[in-house]
């Protein structure tokens, strides 16, 4: 990685430049046949403005918990070779919490703010959405939060060590609810297979969706496998995690009557 002037007490994280287009492709374009993402992935990129503030803690302090994630192809990839290394990342060993989507961060600052001797790492594809996270961690004072830009089945799969996490949290993914795009759901058999390889044996997987149909799948996903059983017995629900704080993808959920599910299931 090139060196920076900020880079030194942060060697893990991206370089603070300002330009909002992360380790966006250099050089001419490779003629050589590259096999990438045979299956959909379950985002859609979309462009986004951050607001002042947002913007300036972007410029200014990402370099501080933004993960410098090399790519294979797409700004949103990994590089299948690169290994995240936890404990350089944070400055200690403790134990690990993956949010996947974490959209404006109100969940995983909340719960880094309660629990200040877990590292909770942040993965989102939407740089806005970063840039909330990133600031209300600063205004938080957080030193254990840290975001990836980046696909989260890849992250899982490539630059997590295997059995490395505690906890797995998939709240309010895309139900993707028409039936031609239920394909990108990203609860499906071979996302619970990479999960089932992060995650360590006792770890847990908390999810909720406010989407009937999406957890009747979830449950059907995830009850078959042979790595997981429900906390709460076959097909069971869970109550709802109390480490989860009311964000806006819920309160809108209420006001449209969707209850939300939430699920809980255990690596075996």
């Amino acid at each position: 990685m090139p060196s920076h002037p900020r880079s030194p007490p942060y060697p893990w994280a991206v370089p603070s430049d300002p330009s909002p287009a992360v380790n966006e492709p250099t050089g001419p374009p490779s003629t050589e046949p590259r096999p990438y993402r045979t299956s959909p992935v379950s985002f859609v990129r979309r462009s986004g403005r951050m607001n002042v503030r947002q913007q300036r803690a972007w410029d200014e302090r990402r370099h501080e918990m933004l993960v410098d994630v090399p790519r294979q192809v797409a700004r949103t990839s990994v590089d299948p070779d690169w290994q995240f290394d936890a404990s350089a990342a944070f400055g200690r060993d403790a134990p690990l919490v993956v949010e996947v989507g974490s959209g404006q961060g109100e969940a995983v600052v909340a719960a880094a703010q309660s629990a200040p001797g877990t590292n909770f790492l942040a993965l989102e594809v939407y740089t806005p959405g970063l840039g909330q996270t990133l600031y209300r961690s600063l205004k938080a004072g957080l030193t254990n939060v840290r975001l990836m830009q980046a696909n989260a089945p890849e992250v899982l799969e490539h630059a997590l060590p295997p059995a490395s996490v505690d906890e797995l949290w998939v709240f309010f993914p895309d139900p993707w609810p028409k039936a031609r795009h239920t394909k990108r759901r990203l609860v499906a058999p071979p996302f619970v297979e990479i999960v089932a390889g992060a995650l360590r044996p006792g770890g847990l997987w908390r999810l909720a969706t406010d989407w009937a149909e999406y957890a009747e799948q979830m449950i059907d996903v995830l009850d078959a496998s042979e790595h997981f059983e429900n906390v709460h017995g076959p097909r069971g629900a869970a109550p709802r995690f109390d480490g989860r704080v009311l964000t806006g993808f819920e309160a809108k959920a209420g006001r449209a009557d969707r209850p939300v599910v939430d699920l809980t299931y255990r690596r075996v």
